[in-house]
């Protein structure tokens, strides 16, 4: 299915843009932004758009939350840059403070902050290194860390993202519990770490650590058996191996809690953040146990981490989420998402699998619904026919779409989302027009 004509503003710049920017972006319609409100954008054409991919899972509290603006502004008229890793400032602090009140674990933490995603995992299995004196990992088929070489070697959701590149670390990957669709028999993945994996590949003590997604983003947005997260809390702690989990993409309140960790109970040794943290503005970090953090001055820096602008955005942020009760709210969202695309589903059989959590929602779009088949080029097609109706959704695993709006989106504007979304599953399935049917 072909998208509608885009305005000639929007093909002008687009034009441009593919003239120079990089031919590793990709893009998944031709969306070009000129401004964002709450759950809103507006493209350079006028159009307005909802948004229910929130800058991929990181406008948590929307865009340009009065708050959050506010912040920012006062920061700048103070100032904007010194280095967290060579001086101190009181914001760097205050966040810290208020990241311990809400951290996963309950015996004293500490805080290292960097820019993006990738550099939080990188932190993380640099710091289990030094503090177990082991160098190799265990991670999951599916799982998305990030880019740079070391947490690369741990990101397995698509081939073309480690294509060319050498595989940094040692980096054993093992099936990640699918509920809708197991790679193993029984899901038994613990089973296969202990007999398939440290019986025959790697011994115990050689592992530093797990890295593990609570829940899988890109890889499709999975939740594991409720077992699954306490019995590798479990395993680790068996063989002196750290838990580590990525919250990248399921924290800072997008599940109905503060980080999705917290639905099963489980305490991480350390704990990945970044996205959501601060509406937009760069930032990333680490919560590790107090005693986890053993690393000496000097072993790990970075010139813009921690930068005071970014943290303002992230305090006023954390403030959005606890004065306008958005973790409540993201639940009570997300079982209303959650009642509506079952409704469609009974009606379009070609979802096979509505699940989520709070605002992260994934549907399976499958060709089976019996067999289960995976069907990627009618997932594509749904998404882009969304978006010829106004409405902003993103793919991720092998054939899911996943529904992640602002926690505080308007009722009003679920509903009409959804009305957009229904139509465009009658545009793409009931006329015919899917390539894939």
């Amino acid at each position: 299915m072909e998208l509608k004509s885009i305005g000639i503003k929007a093909e002008a710049w687009i034009e441009r843009d593919e003239n120079l920017n990089s031919t590793s972006y990709t893009r998944e319609y031709p969306l070009v932004v000129d401004r964002a409100e709450g759950s809103l954008l507006w493209d350079v054409d006028g159009k307005r758009y909802i948004d229910f991919m929130g800058g991929i899972g990181v406008m948590n509290v929307g865009h340009r939350h009065p708050r959050v603006v506010e912040a920012v502004k006062n920061q700048l008229d103070r100032f904007w840059h010194i280095c967290l890793g060579d001086f101190y400032y009181p914001q760097a602090v205050e966040l810290s403070e208020r990241l311990d009140e809400i951290a996963p674990m309950h015996d004293g933490t500490r805080l290292y902050y960097g820019n993006s995603g990738t550099e939080a995992i990188e932190a993380a299995i640099k710091l289990a290194m030094v503090h177990t004196g082991r160098s190799k990992f265990i991670g999951f088929l599916g799982g998305f860390h990030g880019r740079t070489l070391g947490a690369l070697s741990f990101t397995a959701s698509k081939a073309v993202q480690s294509e060319k590149y050498p595989q940094a670390l040692d980096v054993f990957h093992v099936p990640y519990p699918d509920p809708y669709r197991p790679r193993i028999i029984n899901n038994d993945v613990i089973g296969y770490i202990e007999k398939d994996l440290l019986e025959v590949k790697v011994a115990p003590h050689d592992v530093a650590a797990i890295l593990v997604e609570a829940i899988q983003g890109e890889g499709g947005y999975i939740i594991p058996p409720a077992d699954f997260l306490p019995q590798l809390r479990d395993l680790c702690d068996r063989y002196g191996m750290l838990l580590i989990v990525d919250e990248i993409q399921s924290g800072v309140g997008r599940t109905g809690k503060w980080w999705a960790i917290e639905h099963t109970g489980v305490e991480p040794d350390i704990l990945a953040f970044a996205k959501g943290i601060a509406s937009g503005l760069p930032l990333s970090g680490i919560i590790t146990r107090e005693s986890v953090m053993t690393w000496k001055p000097g072993s790990q820096g970075s010139t813009f981490g921690g930068n005071p602008v970014a943290i303002a955005a992230a305090l006023a942020t954390l403030e959005v989420i606890k004065d306008e009760n958005l973790l409540d709210r993201a639940h009570e969202s997300g079982e209303w998402l959650k009642a509506a695309l079952r409704k469609l589903q009974d009606q379009y059989p070609y979802i096979g699998d509505v699940r989520g959590c709070g605002m992260m929602i994934g549907i399976e779009i499958v060709s089976d619904p019996i067999k289960k088949t995976p069907d990627a080029v009618l997932r594509d097609e749904l998404i882009r026919a969304a978006f010829d109706q106004g409405l902003l959704t993103l793919p991720c695993g092998e054939s899911t779409l996943r529904f992640i709006a602002p926690l505080n989106t308007p009722e009003a504007l679920l509903e009409e989302g959804m009305s957009m979304f229904e139509q465009a599953m009658k545009n793409v399935v009931d006329t015919g027009q899917s390539a894939a049917l």
